[in-house]
């Protein structure tokens, strides 16, 4: 290093970013010491400040750092700040700052409330952020903040939000195109309107009773944990959509057209069959669907879905590609009906890979002749993969049925797999 040329030397080393790097570099030589204010990202990992000696405060440690850097970018800091702290850093370098992570750590105690409004209110001053990530934040109060003008990206890991503060909060940052909440709690009623939003997911944790109004009319990815009733109107760009809800039920969702879309996938223990009918309806053009929904039902009662025509299925999704299906939705399709009178026309013209996992031995023939089906009318089938999933009986059917799969198998052997 000492044979390079000073901008060399000092480009290589404004690509660090750990602290406890910068730090040790400063100790080296001169020339590496007047390298550091040119660096750009500075990350405090969480353990950085765990053995310091007698007298060292971290948040001073960490203005020091900031204050020597000309024109700091990203800041990283997992390691435990005060309010306080966060203030003086944000004074010195929030013009500068584009890409801001915070590990806030207001959720342990409960009486943190205001620390924590006052490190969300810290905020205002980096107006020029682009991303902004914030982990642990509880946030009953709105934050006090202008507008966000520039900031694109909001990802929010691990909260507890009231409806209120959280759409006002948004309200500060008009212009997201990426919006994250992840394991967020506490919120009943969510409202999102954002003009400019293309990415979008969305966990609420808790009983899964949350409902959702999403105004984006340019939103193209769109992923819901944990809503009950879901309305987004607005949907020609849209092209991925998941909605699960692993707690609570599914009753409600209300799509514009969704002309785009490409992706769906619906999970969740129990989805009333008006959403799942409809959001099947509205996904006519999906090349690739996902389903693992158990029951349906509009109430307590666990109920088996009601009967899917196997040809009429597959001709309202002409273009769909790859189709993973559990085991309420594949015995839905091996009712008895289904297969009965088949025009010699029909086929499956797009189709090229399927996913289906069986969990019950019942109605062995007719779950047989939807499997062959599949082979016999997917003429550009390229694999079928069979997961048997805990198939549990007291008799003999559950072996003759998995020997019937293994058969069916062997005779395609270069199509179908079995886990």
């Amino acid at each position: 290093m000492d044979s390079l040329p000073d901008a060399v030397v000092q480009y290589i080393l404004s690509n660090m970013s750990n602290a406890k790097d910068v730090a040790s570099c400063n100790c080296v030589s001169k020339k590496w010491k007047d390298s550091m204010p040119y660096i750009k990202s500075l990350y405090f990992p969480r353990s950085i400040f765990d053995n310091l000696k007698s007298g060292q405060i971290p948040d001073c440690i960490v203005l020091q750092m900031v204050s020597s850097i000309f024109r700091l970018e990203d800041l990283v800091v997992y390691s435990p700040f005060t309010s306080s702290g966060l203030a003086s850093w944000l004074m010195l370098v929030g013009p500068s700052l584009k890409h801001l992570e915070l590990r806030m750590d207001n959720l342990v105690d409960q009486n943190s409330s205001n620390d924590s409004s006052s490190k969300l209110e810290c905020l205002e001053v980096a107006r020029n952020l682009e991303s902004l990530r914030l982990w642990g934040v509880l946030m009953v109060r709105a934050p006090k903040w202008d507008v966000f003008q520039k900031l694109k990206t909001l990802e929010i890991i691990g909260a507890k939000l009231e409806d209120s503060a959280l759409a006002e909060a948004l309200q500060a940052t008009p212009n997201l195109t990426h919006l994250v909440l992840l394991g967020c709690e506490g919120l009943r009623t969510v409202w999102i309107e954002l003009l400019q939003l293309e990415h979008c997911k969305l966990d609420f944790y808790g009983l899964g009773s949350c409902s959702l109004t999403l105004t984006a009319p340019k939103i193209e990815y769109l992923e819901v944990q944990g809503c009950s009733w879901i309305r987004v109107h607005e949907t020609n760009c849209l092209k991925n959509l998941s909605i699960a809800n692993n707690a609570g039920r599914v009753y409600m969702v209300d799509f514009g057209k969704l002309m785009a879309l490409e992706s769906l996938s619906i999970r969740g223990v129990q989805w009333c069959w008006d959403a799942i009918n409809k959001i099947l309806k509205l996904a006519s053009e999906v090349k690739h669907l996902y389903m693992k929904v158990e029951f349906t039902g509009d109430f307590e009662a666990l109920l088996p879905f009601p009967e899917i025509d196997f040809v009429d299925f597959f001709k309202s999704h002409p273009k769909l590609k790859t189709f993973d299906i559990h085991g309420a939705m594949f015995a839905a399709l091996c009712q008895k009906n289904s297969l009965k009178n088949v025009d010699s026309s029909f086929i499956i013209p797009c189709l090229e890979e399927v996913v289906i996992t069986v969990r019950s031995p019942l109605n062995a023939e007719q779950k047989m002749s939807t499997l062959e089906s599949l082979v016999k009318f997917g003429k550009n089938l390229k694999k079928m993969k069979i997961k048997i999933l805990r198939m549990k009986s007291g008799h003999s059917s559950a072996d003759d049925f998995f020997e019937e799969i293994c058969r069916f198998r062997y005779m395609n052997h270069k199509l179908i797999s079995i886990e």
